[in-house]
């Protein structure tokens, strides 16, 4: 019975993230027919918004990268059965999103905006590209293990982990982290950059640069010489056309 009840949590959780998902698109665009988004909300002064907007970049940043570090996840599985632990993970980063959705304030004013027809589709182009290029960057690498549904299927079928294995699926062969690559492109490509979508993706963009050093100490404990000369060869995130020694 407990397998098939982590089975079950494991199956909602996904379900709130790919709605949390589907919702982040919604609110970095700037749909109009959201209850709340990076561009929508009552105007508030800039010195009351701007700490609220960084601190909930901060709760989603530190949610990430602490909770995804091995020496956090060696801890926290003593309390939390490791058939679920992704899955807890992925429900945090679910809830620290949508408190960003529910608190954030917008900061009005324009940066840039682009009035051509031609400038605005090209842009909102890029903007799709970059989350097709998330959602299939995480198909390339377990989409299902990822967001914990594969460890909760694995322990209900009563099947051992398997031991991670280093490999290069299509994207990667070209960027280490293509994943990252398409968050950057969805969160700057926009044809009106207000400043509180700018704040957004300066500090979404800070966290990630954090992060990819984080994840990338522990793919060389992961993996050792084989990352480490993946590293050499592949950009980190645009394609590299010489290699380092």
């Amino acid at each position: 019975m407990t397998r098939f009840l982590f089975m079950a949590f494991s199956a909602i959780v996904y379900l709130i993230f790919f709605a949390t998902f589907l919702y982040l698109i919604g609110f970095v665009a700037g749909l109009w027919f959201l209850p709340s988004h990076v561009d929508h909300g009552p105007a508030v002064p800039l010195m009351a918004a701007l700490p609220i907007d960084i601190a909930l970049i901060a709760i989603f940043g530190l949610q990430h990268s602490v909770m995804a570090r091995p020496g956090f996840k060696a801890m926290w599985t003593r309390i939390v059965p490791q058939a679920i632990e992704r899955s807890v993970y992925v429900l945090a980063a679910s809830l620290a999103l949508i408190l960003l959705f529910v608190f954030w304030q917008p900061i009005y004013g324009t940066l840039w905006q682009i009035e051509a027809p031609l400038g605005r589709k090209l842009v909102w182009g890029v903007f799709g590209l970059g989350w097709l290029v998330v959602l299939l960057s995480t198909f390339m690498i377990s989409h299902f293990e990822l967001f914990g549904l594969t460890q909760a299927y694995r322990n209900l079928r009563n099947r051992p982990a398997e031991a991670p294995h280093f490999r290069i699926p299509f994207f990667y062969k070209f960027v280490r982290h293509p994943l990252y690559l398409g968050f950057f492109l969805a969160f700057w490509a926009t044809p009106v950059m207000s400043y509180g979508h700018l704040l957004l993706a300066v500090g979404m963009s800070i966290y990630m640069l954090i992060a990819i050093q984080y994840e990338e100490r522990d793919l060389i404990d992961a993996f050792g010489k084989d990352y480490s000369d993946y590293r050499q060869r592949v950009g980190m995130l645009t394609p590299r056309l010489w290699h380092t020694k």
